[in-house]
């Protein structure tokens, strides 16, 4: 499978390249931890989540079109879909808009588990209309209130989310509209709200949304990517944003990436770029149901 993946890339001419696994920074998003490094060099050192911030900044030095193959690590995830280490198929296409990213993607899960099925099966969805069609909700506008009642909340879970929006959202995204999803062919979801933005850039057809899609195979989801934000005080507004929302819950509060912003600010071309879980698609193509059981080294063994 990681033949086919650099087949892939190398008949469309993109470049793999190779970024290193620690970091002087941590990541700001308030969903995502990472793992710290203990060194004698320097302190403090962290795991990458995602070699993103480093290929921005290949980006910006005029590299073009590349992809990696890349050992990740998040802290606090694990479970029958998650491993603290993972590994990352991520690539990034100058002058690509979002149809073009999201089509490529299929592209390259169907040519990774030899399904050409795949290709011609897949639905969109955008996340407005599959929260209507299963909830029917819109999930723009819709109150906490609502979000809550069509998840027939108890006090207790009310009294947790509070008045965490996008909490609501990813709970109801999580218990009602994926598992709708068909569960024999991939499924792509699109123009996320742009409170969920990451590292998006909103849509010029909506303002409610940002240009960011996943796609799932029946429930599980397989890729996250975006329409890239190549504004460097957007992007900076945002991290300033991620470091309130940990702050006011109680997390780590991280130090921003400066190299990123520099590297915006010097000229990250027009590009979307997007990270496919290869763990799962081995799952996937292995029939397992548990993502531990495709490696023959258990956690920390």
């Amino acid at each position: 499978m990681l033949r086919r993946a650099r087949e892939f890339f190398e008949s469309r001419d993109v470049l793999e390249v190779d970024t290193p696994i620690l970091c002087r920074y941590a990541v700001t998003d308030p969903h995502i931890e990472s793992l710290s490094a203990r060194s004698s060099l320097r302190s403090p050192l962290f795991l990458q989540t995602s070699p993103e911030y480093r290929m921005k900044r290949l980006l910006a030095a005029g590299f073009g079109d590349i992809f990696q193959v890349a050992k990740v690590f998040r802290d606090g995830e694990s479970g029958r879909r998650h491993l603290p280490e993972f590994t990352l198929v991520e690539w990034y296409r100058v002058d690509y808009g979002l149809r073009q990213i999201m089509d490529e993607t299929i592209e390259f899960i169907a040519t990774a588990l030899q399904r050409s099925d795949l290709g011609s099966g897949a639905g969109f969805f955008t996340y407005a209309e599959a929260f209507g069609r299963v909830a029917n909700l819109d999930p723009h506008t819709a109150s906490v209130q609502q979000l809550a009642d069509c998840l027939g909340a108890d006090d207790e879970l009310r009294n947790a989310l509070a008045n965490d929006r996008d909490a609501w959202l990813d709970l109801l995204l999580a218990e009602r509209i994926v598992p709708d999803f068909a569960e024999d062919r991939l499924t792509v979801l699109h123009h996320y709200p742009k409170s969920q933005a990451a590292l998006a850039r909103l849509s010029t057809n909506d303002a409610n949304c940002a240009e960011r899609f996943e796609v799932f195979y029946g429930n599980v989801e397989l890729a996250n990517g975006f329409v890239e934000l190549i504004d460097a005080d957007e992007q900076l507004a945002r991290f300033q944003s991620d470091r309130n929302s940990r702050r006011e819950k109680h997390l780590p509060v991280h130090d921003i990436d400066e190299n990123l912003i520099n590297a915006l600010r010097a000229g990250v071309p027009p590009c979307a770029g997007v990270a496919v879980g290869f763990d799962r698609l081995l799952m996937l193509e292995q029939g397992e149901t548990d993502i531990a059981s495709i490696s023959h080294f258990p956690e920390f063994d």
